[in-house]
């Protein structure tokens, strides 16, 4: 090693990790990966409503998880003589038609409706980013008859559609979740399609192939990834939907079932006193609509770092 590159070295040995993050020129791929990370993060948390709906979401998270140990009652427990009681300091949402603490339910309830975001979210995207990709990339018969499938789909209102299926099995939330899924993945595989038809005859998916690499492997290692960050971003967008769709299952008694303390299900049990017993339904309605505002405003912000159409 010459001279002159010796206190080069020892410069870059002595960056903090905010200079060895954000350098110019990294000198290994773990560098380029980590620094990149770094950028999306700072862009990300400059953006206030974004970082807001963030935390909003991870409150509700934390809320849910610890609901066992936050509410104050039983939500199952039943006190007639308490029932349809206003906010107090005994109960500080109220109680429902049954006494049933509402503060108690709404956070067990969130456990419900969460976890049915979740599970939809975990069956939809995976499934729907390698259609897309698999599309995309062979093409021909086996894209004609994979995109006319997803038209089928797309033809019917998503609530519709998930009604149907969950008539043809049993309400429940099982039911709900297959049937919100199987109605949720045709966007995220016209999205990965449409940017498999950009990637697919670049340069380096060429030297791929050349280098004999399988349809397969070119499509898990080389297309996925690159498809997977505007997978994240509708996913992100599309959580208020499959929010709003879980409590209109529930509200229409194909979701959860009574006595389950799902948003939707509080809705519906509670309509009858929507004008005397206000904060009846009102508190599991303000629970979806601040769920819903929140991951629209986390979809917004990681839009804004992700989709590299948006820079």
């Amino acid at each position: 090693m010459s001279d002159g590159a010796k206190p080069l070295a020892g410069a870059r040995a002595r960056l903090s990790w905010h200079e060895w993050l954000l350098d110019e020129e990294p000198s290994s791929r773990r560098q380029t990966v980590w620094g990149e990370f770094y950028r999306k993060c700072r862009r990300f948390a400059a953006n206030r409503l974004a970082m807001g709906g963030l935390i909003a979401v991870l409150l509700l998270v934390v809320l849910s998880l610890l609901a066992p140990v936050l509410a104050p009652y039983d939500p199952h427990a039943q006190a007639l003589a308490s029932r349809l009681a206003p906010p107090s300091a005994a109960h500080w949402l109220g109680t429902d038609e049954l006494g049933r603490d509402l503060l108690s339910r709404l956070l067990y309830g969130g456990r419900i409706t969460l976890g049915m975001v979740v599970a939809v979210v975990v069956l939809v995207a995976p499934f729907g980013l390698l259609v897309g990709c698999v599309a995309g990339y062979l093409g021909g018969l086996t894209d004609r008859i994979l995109m006319r499938l997803t038209d089928i789909f797309l033809a019917f209102p998503r609530l519709i559609l998930a009604l149907a299926f969950v008539a043809a099995l049993k309400p429940g939330i099982g039911s709900a979740v297959i049937a919100i899924a199987l109605t949720s993945w045709p966007p995220y595989a016209r999205l990965a399609r449409a940017d498999t038809l950009t990637i697919r005859d670049a340069d380096f998916i060429a030297a791929v192939r050349l280098a004999g690499a399988s349809a397969g492997r070119i499509i898990l290692r080389h297309i996925v990834p690159l498809a997977l960050s505007s997978v994240i971003v509708r996913v992100s967008l599309d959580m208020a939907g499959i929010i709003i769709t879980a409590a209109g299952l529930g509200f229409l008694g194909m979701g959860a079932q009574p006595p389950a303390s799902e948003w939707g299900t509080m809705i519906a049990t509670s309509r009858d006193y929507i004008l005397e017993q206000w904060w009846v339904p009102a508190a599991p309605g303000i629970a979806i609509f601040v769920a819903a505002f929140a991951f629209n405003l986390l979809g917004d912000g990681l839009r804004d770092v992700l989709d590299p159409k948006a820079r």
